[in-house]
């Protein structure tokens, strides 16, 4: 059995990032290099990327240093702008160094799938019979694992990343998150 290499990147719920800040005092944040090098973002904010231990391992400019305050204001709008949280390895990838904050409106992850990025820890798991197949998920999936066809929604869980977002969302609240097998 070969050992999978992990990416850089991986996927986390906005919960799963929070507790992965917990406990650090001071943080780093730069514009996103993604925003940066595609213009204006139509969904958030540029000062998204964040570092726990180094300014070093950011990709944009303008990097300064926030504390906890700061980074749940970040935290907020993320939720508010239902951006998907992906943090980031060391290049060891023993550690895990920070959180981007992504849309897919300017982020390259997003735009070009060629960048390989590890799914989360969750997964979703919805209830059919309480789903009313209104579509409001199926905007909030950046990776495509929720379509609505002929008026029903239709789950692709292999391309679930564990984000989230369409809990945050669904007015039926028949969405939940549960650990990956």
């Amino acid at each position: 059995m070969t050992k999978k290499t992990l990416s850089m990147h991986y996927v986390s719920t906005h919960d799963e990032a929070k507790e992965l800040a917990k406990g650090i005092k001071k943080f780093w944040v730069s514009n996103c290099g993604c925003r940066e090098r595609n213009g204006k973002c139509k969904q958030s904010r540029m000062d998204v990327c964040v570092a726990f231990y180094s300014p070093d391992v950011l990709s944009g400019s303008n990097a300064h240093t926030i504390d906890q305050k700061e980074l749940n204001k970040i935290f907020k709008e993320a939720e508010d702008k239902k951006l998907v949280t992906r943090p980031f390895r060391s290049d060891d990838r023993k550690t895990t160094d920070g959180l981007c904050f992504c849309c897919n409106d300017c982020c390259s992850y997003f735009a070009d799938r060629e960048e390989v990025c590890d799914k989360g820890a969750f997964i979703e798991k919805t209830d059919m019979k309480a789903c009313t197949d209104c579509g409001i998920c199926e905007d909030a999936c950046f990776f495509g694992a929720r379509i609505m066809n002929d008026g029903k929604l239709e789950i692709i869980s292999d391309e679930c990343y564990g984000c989230g977002l369409c809990v945050d969302v669904c007015p039926e609240e028949c969405i939940v998150m549960k650990k990956r097998s």
